[in-house]
């Protein structure tokens, strides 16, 4: 069993501040500069991680949803047109990466197929992440395990043969896996927070919390129950057009989530009962019988 593991400049595990990930994913719309902005924002709050989604529209868009009309502020286009539409090149993706190492934070990407596992190996990524949506996809599983990268596997709209079938091609070392439930936005009925320690006693490995609820209270009380690290979607505005805005954290949002964080994540301790020192004084005033 491995309480913690290396990812990018940052150990992530027990006795390390709780590892925040700010999911960027595609509430770039496209545009380089927002790109920017959000990492800024993320820098700002003080997380340690942003996260984008690469994809090969080609081989990643579902056959039924190719040709699906699709409004956008681009004007109307195929979900495919709109799926090629949003993604980064890799000049783009180097700069955005360079930007967001110039703030200090760690960079990487889900990859949705293989060649995009190419694509951010050649970019020299620190680690992937898998979307709850592909962990059955073991032809990308294996790719992932064959890079030596650490990998964080969220586990939602799964079930645990999936999952144990999932860590067996990825296998432990490295791994970071994030209980997670793909309802967006996630009611307070199906977080389901006991499946952390689930995770832990089953597989042996870091366990974190990928949160998709409109508000900050889950993701909190997550790290009470032990989860060291929190994935949260993040939009300069929810009321931006893209799919995954309005179940994001804003700015402020993110801010007072990453503060609650520090300070819940500080007050877990270790667990072995002594005297504080600000104990030593009412102590001193308050106890009449000794030991």
């Amino acid at each position: 069993m491995s309480d913690s593991l290396q990812i990018g400049r940052w150990t992530v595990g027990e006795g390390s501040p709780v590892y925040v990930i700010g999911e960027i994913g595609l509430n770039h719309n496209g545009d380089v500069e927002i790109a920017k902005r959000l990492i800024d924002v993320a820098a700002v709050a003080g997380v340690q991680a942003v996260k984008f989604q690469k994809r090969t529209p080609e081989i990643s868009t579902p056959q039924h949803m190719r040709d699906v009309p699709r409004e956008t502020p681009w004007g109307t286009m195929t979900y495919l047109e709109y799926r090629y539409r949003v993604e980064f090149d890799r000049e783009q993706y180097a700069e955005i990466g360079a930007y967001a190492d110039s703030r200090g934070l760690d960079w990487y990407a889900s990859p949705w197929d293989v060649p995009s596992v190419d694509f951010l190996e050649d970019l020299d990524v620190v680690a992937h992440k898998v979307a709850s949506a592909s962990v059955t996809d073991e032809e990308l599983l294996q790719r992932l395990a064959e890079t030596g990268k650490p990998v964080i596997l969220s586990t939602g709209m799964s079930t645990i043969e999936q999952i144990d079938r999932a860590v067996e091609i990825l296998g432990t070392d490295g791994l970071l896996m994030l209980h997670a439930t793909s309802t967006y936005p996630l009611p307070a009925e199906e977080a389901n927070l006991l499946m952390i320690e689930t995770l832990k006693q089953r597989y042996g490995v870091p366990v974190g919390y990928s949160g998709h609820e409109p508000g900050l209270q889950i993701s909190v009380a997550a790290v009470a129950m032990g989860a060291v690290a929190v994935e949260r979607h993040i939009t300069l505005d929810r009321a931006m057009w893209g799919s995954d805005h309005a179940a994001s954290l804003e700015p402020h949002g993110l801010m007072t989530l990453v503060r609650d964080i520090r300070i819940v994540g500080e007050a877990r301790g270790d667990g072995v009962k002594r005297i504080f020192p600000g104990e030593l004084a009412p102590l001193s005033k308050l106890r009449r019988v000794g030991a």
